[in-house]
Order: structure tokens, then sequence, then C-alpha cells
């Protein structure tokens, strides 16, 4: 049985939940992580706070008895977390349907090329699914035409590739059989030492964006963090 949940730290864990018995309600919604737990209420909002239309993407705002009051000694990051009592979650996702939620990027992760956004996961989704690919990280890098260019780090699989031209070509060819063009990586590096990670094993990112933009910057792009 396969059950799939959202949630955080800060969330004290599980927000949502779409458990096993749901999947009989039809294969559109399985990509979902399921409907606010009892007692937990969950928002998708614009910039602007105002409450997004079913489908349309903006960020998660929770709130509910188990989000955190704030982080230890550092008010700063309380003010700019939680407000009016909803927990601002950084993460861009989506309501659909009887309130199931979709959860696309991590806000700071979502690239702006020519105004459209990309969100990072489903390029990576789109990596995933060719066998040469080990594992991947998608992010925006600065573009002097389109502000950000879709920007793609791959590792591939032992004896996959030789690490030349070819295996990136063949992976922006696999990638725009599944993806609109503009997300299609405009760049793929091929590299074969592990990418960096966190203690629990997550990407970092920041890690790898901060080479390709100004120092000045701190290797962070224009009103992101």
């Amino acid at each position: 049985e396969l059950a799939q949940f959202y949630g955080a730290t800060e969330t004290a864990s599980v927000v949502t939940a779409f458990r096993n018995e749901q999947s009989a309600i039809g294969t559109s919604l399985l990509g979902s992580c399921g409907q606010a737990t009892p007692g937990v209420a969950v928002r998708v909002v614009r910039p602007d706070g105002i409450e997004c239309e079913p489908g349309e993407v903006g960020e998660i705002l929770v709130r509910g008895p188990n989000v955190t009051p704030g982080y230890w000694e550092n008010a700063a990051a309380t003010v700019a977390a939680i407000s009016g009592g909803w927990y601002h979650t950084g993460d861009a996702g989506m309501m659909r349907e009887a309130g199931h939620l979709f959860v696309v990027d991590r806000l700071k992760d979502m690239i702006v090329t020519g105004a459209e956004n990309v969100y990072s996961i489903e390029v990576e989704d789109a990596l995933h699914r060719h066998p040469a690919v080990l594992e991947c990280a998608v992010f925006g890098i600065p573009d002097p035409v389109w502000g950000e260019a879709v920007h793609a780090i791959v590792v591939t699989q032992p004896g996959a590739a030789d690490g030349g031209e070819a295996i990136a070509a063949e992976l922006q060819k696999h990638c725009r059989t599944l993806i609109a063009g503009y997300k299609v990586p405009k760049q793929i590096e091929i590299q074969f030492e592990p990418l960096p990670k966190s203690g629990p094993g997550k990407i970092l990112k920041r890690v790898l964006r901060d080479r390709f933009w100004p120092a000045a910057e701190g290797g962070v792009r224009p009103g992101r963090q």
C-alpha cells in the first residue's frame, strides 16, 4: 500500500495526506499529496496574498496547532515565515478538486525565463526518465536575453556516457519529447562525481548555483532567497 504525505519540520510533519484507499477516485489525482489533515488548514496564495484559483500555482500556506510558534532565538526568521497565523512554506503548489494539493517546486528554485515560469522539479523528472541519468539538478543561471536560462547538471550512470556533448544533446532531445521547448535545459553539464548534498541527502542547489551568479549578490538571484 502506498500513501502520500506533505509536511515540513515547522508543521510537526504532516499537513496533507493521500491515503491508499483514496486511489479509487481516479488517476488524475495520483500526483497529489492529498487533502489537509483534520485540524489543519491549507491555502495557496498569490504574491499579494489573494487566494489562487483552482489549478493556479502560488505559495502554500499552512495554519493549525501543529505549526511552530517560531524559530528559537531568531525573531527575524519567525516574522519572515509566519504572518497572520499562517506559516509561509516557501513551496509552490496548486489546489485541485476537493482540496487536493499538488506541490510543484520550491519558490526559490523556480526559474523565470522570458517571463515564463519553469518548475525545476518538472524538468528534473523529465531528465530522470532517461536511463543514462543517475541524478540531476536543474536551476536558473543568468541570461542576457531571457533573464534566466534553464541549466542542468547531470550525473550519469556508470558506463552510460563519455561525458561529451553527445549525451547532453541526447538528453535535450529526450526532454523535448516530454516538456515544452522553453523548459528544456539550454545547457546540460555532465559530471561523474556525486552532486553536493545535505546531511539528510537533499541536493544543495545553492552550492551549484553560486558559481553562476555575481559574487556581490552572494550567489542569490535578484528577488530570491
